[in-house]
């Protein structure tokens, strides 16, 4: 798939957003405290890239250790979906591409990351 819009979202809806994204593009499995206890496949887009469709009133933010990635998660359902944060090169989103409606989690290629040693 090339780079084109794509809907995404938690599961239980409460939280939406549009991306401009290639999901077959490789993503990232990281084993770091959060990611690896989530099971998220990361990719990151810059925020003019990212709209928030619905549900920034559903998000609520967890922050731990240099507290630059702000991890957002409904509080509903609890997914998350993505992410909002700082980058090596400025202002970033992280998309959990498992979050994306028509991905297939089977055919997403990823390349592992070792966060866990950071």
């Amino acid at each position: 798939m090339p780079v084109a819009k794509h809907q995404g979202g938690c599961h239980c809806g409460a939280v939406r957003y549009t991306v401009e994204i290639d999901p077959a593009a490789e993503s990232i499995a990281c084993n770091c405290s959060i990611c690896g206890k989530s099971g998220s496949y990361l990719q990151f887009v810059t925020p003019d890239k990212f709209s928030l469709d619905q549900g920034e009133d559903q998000l609520t933010d967890y922050q731990f250790n240099k507290n630059v990635i702000h991890h957002l998660f409904c509080r509903t359902c609890g997914i998350r979906s993505f992410a909002r944060g700082a980058g090596p090169h400025g202002p970033m989103v992280a998309i959990n591409v498992r979050c994306l409606d028509d991905v297939n989690t089977f055919d997403l290629p990823t390349k592992q990351f070792d966060g866990r040693s950071r």
